[in-house]
């Protein structure tokens, strides 16, 4: 059985639904932490409704903030427990995916997935595994939990964005380049965006090329 996860949002500013954009929070944070970007994007995308759900649980390392999974390497768990989280996050955010797209008549190309850290993971992990493409996803400071499994188990290929900081000191560098081979190896359409000089968080330029990638693979 699978938690509902709660979600804010924003517009779409035209009134009309043609398209959506999910953000996927990072640990200890909740969905609020990403639904500001909506501000800057939304004039851009007019049509565009903007979601940000909490993650399912209560963040055992920041006790007022979310996680979609226990990391143990900050907060004592078991890998077993963290791969367990993993697989009911995914399949938490997998029914909150199919309501969305139920409730405002779009299908799955209409749906544009931003992750920041630990939803990166969560972006990279459940949405090559749906059967149907999503147009795009934005992946921000994270990383591809699982590369190896990737080329066998994606059932569809949506292209990603990978941007992260080259002074991140929560996520390596590392794991952009380590991401990007797995996702090309695979056959997926994958760009890479470096911000210089930033740690573990989003800088505007990072924020512009994902505003000029989502106009790209959103329908227009």
């Amino acid at each position: 059985m699978t938690r509902k996860l709660e979600a804010g949002r924003k517009g779409p500013k035209s009134g009309r639904i043609k398209s959506a954009v999910i953000f996927l929070h990072g640990y200890g944070a909740d969905g609020n932490d990403l639904l500001g970007l909506a501000d800057p994007l939304m004039p851009h995308l007019p049509d565009t409704l903007f979601l940000a759900p909490d993650a399912p649980e209560r963040c055992a390392g920041t006790p007022f903030g979310r996680q979609w999974f226990p990391i143990p390497w900050l907060d004592g768990s078991t890998e077993e427990a963290a791969a367990q989280g993993m697989q009911a996050a995914v399949a938490d955010l997998n029914a909150f995916v199919d309501a969305v797209l139920v409730e405002n008549a779009l299908a799955p190309a209409q749906l544009a997935i931003v992750g920041f850290s630990q939803g990166t993971m969560m972006a990279l992990e459940t949405f090559p595994r749906r059967a149907e493409p999503v147009a795009g996803i934005v992946a921000f400071s994270g990383r591809l939990l699982r590369p190896e499994a990737l080329e066998a188990e994606a059932m569809s290929k949506p292209p990603v964005l990978l941007a992260h900081g080259d002074q991140d000191p929560v996520v390596p560098f590392a794991d952009m380049g380590l991401a990007g081979d797995a996702l090309v190896q695979a056959g997926f359409e994958t760009y890479a965006h470096v911000m210089k000089g930033t740690p573990h968080g989003i800088a505007p330029d990072g924020l512009s090329v994902a505003l000029s990638f989502l106009k790209e693979k959103l329908p227009a």
